[in-house]
């Protein structure tokens, strides 16, 4: 069982976010639509557990599928739909994860949930 810890705000994720979006417009290249920090550490002074969310935005996720193993080559683990239909699950760090992607078709109504928290005026 993995322990979550939450933490204070780190301006380094934001920071964390950016390395990761070019690691993966170089991955992936075209087949993304639009790359989001979203989840807890996207929110400026907001306790988080230390794990960078991503949202990736596809116009195919068959075309995502097919990179599978490249994004297994730049360390992550992929994990499929995990529980949310039309979604791609891709975790990073093992045990200690350091980032989750979660990957839907550009219009899923999942963005709109994802990107809200996100954008809430706390």
């Amino acid at each position: 069982m993995r322990i979550l810890t939450v933490v204070d705000y780190d301006e380094m994720w934001p920071t964390l976010f950016e390395n990761e979006r070019t690691l993966l417009q170089m991955t992936l290249g075209k087949v993304i639509s639009r790359i989001h920090h979203i989840g807890s550490t996207s929110v400026p002074g907001l306790s988080a557990k230390p794990v960078i969310d991503i949202l990736i935005e596809v116009a195919n996720l068959e075309e995502l599928d097919s990179l599978n193993q490249a994004m297994e080559g730049v360390g992550y683990t992929v994990r499929g739909e995990n529980g949310i239909l039309n979604r791609r699950y891709f975790t990073k760090g093992g045990n200690q994860r350091s980032h989750h992607i979660h990957a839907f078709a550009t219009g899923d109504a999942q963005i709109i949930k994802h990107l809200a928290f996100r954008d809430y005026p706390y």
